[in-house]
């Protein structure tokens, strides 16, 4: 006769069959919740690989110059990631690297760009949790996307200087499918002989259905430039920004001024002789306002439906109209809209609002925007006589009327 247990029970084996349902029943439930995690990773919804860490660098192999920004972990790390984690965080350094501030050139090019701080808390595929990036070396942005390339630009803006280019280019930069150089190549002008190589170099990596662009505005009043671009292609799209070329010549002079104190009086450079009313055509900030007369050599190279001519006026009033008009014309989605402008009063014109996980909006630097000296009023009226009929014949050849002679 067995043993009685406790209070003369007899011994049960349903303990141990409870342990051994709760040990499956947790296993069941791990791997459930093990699936569903590689299904949540799978649709990239994943938060935990978002990607690599960005911040300061500390020295090491990868950190790269102190001071700059730099990947963490190296090529076999990254080899790791999911290629979906990686295209995400090569996106955010590109939307942060489009709103840096160009840099100035050696040639004279002046920043045109307010500073901003580069944090993308909150911004798209960012934490949200006050997460920042700082600039990556180029190599390492290579190693994010294997499929990031250097192409010859597709559009460049082409004119005019003082026309409202700088403006222009800084507006496309948000839209997530324009990439552009901040700096002027001027390689159509100057460094032609350089060669294509290395023109293309100096381009941003682009994606699968994004354009490479760039803006040098003396294209436009250089002879050789349109045979030149043509020969690089013949579908290459142009964009020109003009500006009524009696306020552009005075903006033109007004920058000469603020290098060269020292300069002649606007009146003095405008005639060749004063008596007569001669204009001195010679003077360049003359000379780049004979639109008409510019567009003949490009013409000849390529059709008018090739070329977008955007008004400097209207980039002021209305610069989200001139922007659907220029992403219609480079085939874009509309995506820059009336929400990304705010018109900054003190300045007196328009500035993008800020971007999300940006400590300050967006707007044209102290160099833009410049008080103009006060022209005798004589001399002005000159100047429109003389523009009128180029005026009214670039009217005819591009079949828009700007409105600088009403």
């Amino acid at each position: 006769m067995a043993p009685l247990g406790p209070a003369g029970a007899l011994p049960t084996s349903a303990e141990p069959l409870s342990r051994s349902i709760f040990r499956k029943f947790l296993l069941m439930l791990c791997s459930l919740l093990t699936s569903l995690y590689v299904f949540y990773c799978l649709a990239e919804r994943c938060q935990t690989l978002s990607g690599p860490v960005v911040g300061l660098s500390g020295g090491g192999e990868e950190a790269g110059a102190p001071g700059r920004g730099v990947l963490a972990g190296g090529p076999r790390e990254l080899a790791v990631w999911p290629a979906a984690a990686q295209r995400k965080r090569l996106l955010q350094l590109q939307q942060w690297r489009r709103r840096r501030p160009p840099s100035p050139r050696d040639n004279g090019e002046e920043a045109a760009w307010e500073e901003e701080s580069p944090g993308l808390a909150g911004g798209p595929g960012g934490s949200g949790a006050g997460s920042s990036v700082a600039e990556a070396p180029q190599g390492t942005l290579a190693l994010l996307l294997d499929e990031g390339s250097k192409q010859l630009p597709q559009a460049i803006i082409i004119g005019v200087k003082k026309g409202g280019t700088r403006a222009l280019l800084e507006f496309l930069r948000v839209h997530p499918d324009v990439r552009a150089v901040g700096a002027e190549p001027h390689f159509f002008d100057r460094s032609y002989e350089k060669g294509l190589a290395w023109y293309r170099d100096l381009m941003p990596r682009t994606l699968d259905g994004q354009i490479t662009m760039e803006k040098t505005p003396s294209y436009f009043v250089t002879r050789e430039a349109p045979a030149r671009i043509s020969a690089m292609s013949k579908d290459t799209k142009l964009i020109v920004v003009v500006r009524d070329p009696v306020t552009r010549a005075i903006s033109d002079y007004t920058q000469t001024l603020s290098k060269r104190p020292d300069i002649p009086t606007f009146e003095s450079l405008t005639f060749k002789n004063r008596t007569t009313g001669l204009i001195d055509t010679s003077w360049s900030a003359i000379q780049i306002g004979i639109y008409a007369k510019h567009l003949e050599h490009w013409l000849r190279h390529f059709p008018i439906r090739q070329m977008l001519f955007v008004s400097g006026e209207r980039l002021i009033s209305d610069p989200a109209g001139e922007l659907g008009r220029v992403q219609d014309f480079l085939g874009l989605k509309r995506i820059i809209t009336d929400k990304h402008f705010y018109f900054n009063k003190t300045k007196g014109f328009p500035c993008l609002k800020k971007a999300e996980g940006s400590s300050r909006p967006h707007c044209l630097g102290k160099t833009k925007g410049r008080t103009h000296p006060e022209i005798d009023r004589e001399v002005v009226r000159r100047l429109r006589e003389f523009y009128r009929p180029f005026n009214l014949k670039f009217y005819q050849m591009t079949g828009h009327d700007f409105g600088w002679d009403g």
